[in-house]
């Protein structure tokens, strides 16, 4: 790979509105995703609002998952940012999909930190 990481934005339609106000269920889809995923979870932190909505982020040695929804609008808008190899983001998202109950979804992945070799950097390896 030629970048540091891969940068996934996912919009996520047609969620169960219950499963995206539940702020432990939310937790728990977001840090089996990192795991199902071969991440290391490190830190996790999340916030319900009132009347509805949860935010998060997941923690991950290889970089961060993070979550917002709008129940309300059966809406999640969700990023997954990995570094390195050994994790596929993709394998994260499709599990986030799967336990919101999405009826659709759109995701595009940015590389992030692609690196440029210059002829000096060349010339010292």
């Amino acid at each position: 790979m030629n970048a540091l990481g891969r940068h996934i934005l996912a919009e996520i339609h047609g969620c169960d509105s219950k499963v995206l106000n539940d702020i432990t269920g939310v937790e728990e889809i977001m840090v089996q995703a990192a795991l199902s995923s071969g991440a290391e979870v490190r830190e996790v932190a999340f916030h319900k609002f009132s009347p509805q909505g949860v935010s998060g982020v997941v923690v991950i040695s290889e970089s961060h998952l993070a979550v917002h929804t709008w129940p309300e609008h059966g809406y999640a808008a969700v990023d997954v940012f990995t570094c390195g190899d050994s994790v596929n983001p993709w394998d994260a998202c499709n599990y986030i999909v799967e336990k919101f109950h999405a009826q659709n979804f759109t995701a595009s992945e940015t590389l992030r930190g692609v690196l440029v070799e210059t002829a000096t950097q060349k010339a010292a390896i």
